[in-house]
């Protein structure tokens, strides 16, 4: 393989197993002149893994704007340069996209040189449907911007693709809950690790199971969308069916919207909007 001078490879690195690095990756990165690493750390403990020893400079999101001008720089002076994220493909959620954009706008060329993907392995190991998703990276920690976010996605009838820290997970699973429904969900955890884990389930039950267990890892969440009536008629004549005879079996108004919250995997707030206009109508 022959390294372009001036270039801005993007390396994609393991998820997990070390074992996953190409063949391809591994000789990009013993060639290059130099690899700037979100974490130098990690990306200094894979080299050692496979024996290489290069220069490595820090690339993250606290520093992008200043460094990425001196990595344009080397790379307008001819030095060649790997950028690797600390797993996966960097400029994918990550603040390379930054560095691809100012190389795009300079005229620098960029090559790509393929490895795992999070969000690709979990659409695999989740069971759900897989021929039309949507990447929407992390929820905001703000809980306004955080539910204007899953207001977004609440009519969504591709699969979403979601990731999740392990402090936050329990947050998020009541957030998606309340704003989405019932949903089938898959949780991915250490994935390509020996404690690679998948939970198929609903997101009542991950909730469920999420109180008696403490969440480790880093989750990658594979949500089902919106199923196809509900993006067209959130309080058609079905919902109104549902509410009408919950009631008649003498359920509460409270308890009523409940059960047809879950039936029609729809926000229980949304359910309740439906449950008073039909009060006021009758």
């Amino acid at each position: 393989m022959t390294i372009t001078p001036g270039t801005l490879y993007l390396v994609g690195t393991p998820i997990g197993n070390l074992g996953d690095l190409s063949p391809r990756a591994l000789e990009t990165l013993s060639k290059v002149d130099f690899i700037a690493a979100e974490d130098t750390r990690v990306t200094g403990a894979l080299l050692a893994h496979h024996g290489i020893k290069k220069p490595l400079v820090s690339y993250y999101e606290h520093n992008l704007r200043q460094r990425g001008e001196q990595i344009l720089a080397r790379l307008k002076a001819g030095e060649s340069c790997a950028l690797c994220t600390d797993a996966g493909m960097p400029a994918i959620s990550d603040p390379g996209c930054d560095i691809v954009r100012l190389c795009h706008e300079a005229g620098v060329p960029v090559a790509a040189v393929p490895g795992p993907s999070a969000v690709t392995t979990a659409l695999a190991l989740s069971g759900l449907d897989t021929g039309r998703f949507v990447f929407d990276g992390f929820l905001s920690t703000s809980r306004k911007s955080r539910f204007e976010h899953l207001a977004a996605l609440k009519n969504e009838p591709r699969t979403i693709v979601l990731y999740e820290a392990p402090h936050k997970l329990r947050r998020t699973l009541d957030d998606l809950f309340e704003a989405l429904g019932e949903r089938q969900i898959a949780l991915c955890r250490e994935m390509t690790k020996l404690h690679e884990e998948v939970l198929r389930t609903t997101l009542s039950a991950a909730i469920a199971h999420f109180a008696q267990t403490e969440p480790r890892g880093e989750f990658v969440l594979v949500l089902e969308g919106a199923a196809p009536a509900l993006q067209q008629e959130p309080c058609g004549r079905d919902v109104e069916q549902a509410l009408r005879q919950a009631l008649d079996e003498g359920l509460t108004g409270r308890d009523a919207v409940k059960r047809v919250s879950e039936q029609c995997r729809l926000p229980k707030n949304q359910v309740y909007a439906c449950y008073t206009g039909l009060i006021e109508k009758d």
